[in-house]
């Protein structure tokens, strides 16, 4: 009898166990087992940026090739949940869409999201990134300098605008 109860509980707990199993998949909706993979590692604390891809974007975006270095961010970063990753990310979009006459609304607009995971991630929503070549260090300075470039208003029409440099 107590084989039988011992063997019932078993039962019981591998069901419970192969019930949360698929419901995590459900939430997580991987595509990929790479994403499993991605995934089990975040939720086991253990996530860690793929470094080497990180420093190829960062040549990459100092050549000036934002598109090529977001790409690679994302894929040194495949679960967004590194704040630095993501501030230059979103430091991607800031460049790839500035203009001396005006900016380009909808990277911006991607950049705004990045920006706002980079400080929701940042442990005390402040993110400082200690980068000399560049202009923005915080990701609220970078956040503000995104939302003017946004905001519609009579200083558009200044045409010492083009005489501005981007940061």
């Amino acid at each position: 009898m107590r084989r039988l109860n011992l063997i019932r509980g078993l039962g019981i707990a591998c069901t419970i166990l192969y019930a949360a199993c698929i419901v995590w998949l459900y939430a997580t909706a991987p595509r990929t087992i790479a994403e499993v993979a991605t995934g089990a590692s975040v939720a086991a604390g253990t996530y860690e940026i793929d470094q080497q891809r990180f420093d190829a974007a960062r040549a990459l975006f100092r050549r000036e090739q934002f598109a090529a270095a977001r790409d690679e961010w994302q894929r040194a970063d495949p679960a967004q949940r590194d704040a630095r990753t993501q501030f230059y990310i979103a430091y991607a979009f800031y460049r790839e869409g500035w203009g001396r006459v005006y900016s380009d609304d909808a990277l911006f607009r991607a950049g705004l999201e990045a920006a706002d995971r980079a400080l929701s991630l940042s442990p005390d929503k402040t993110l400082i990134v200690n980068d000399a070549e560049l202009g923005l260090k915080s990701a609220a300075e970078l956040k503000a300098e995104m939302e003017q470039g946004l905001a519609r208003s009579w200083g558009d029409l200044n045409p010492l605008k083009v005489l501005r440099e981007r940061k």
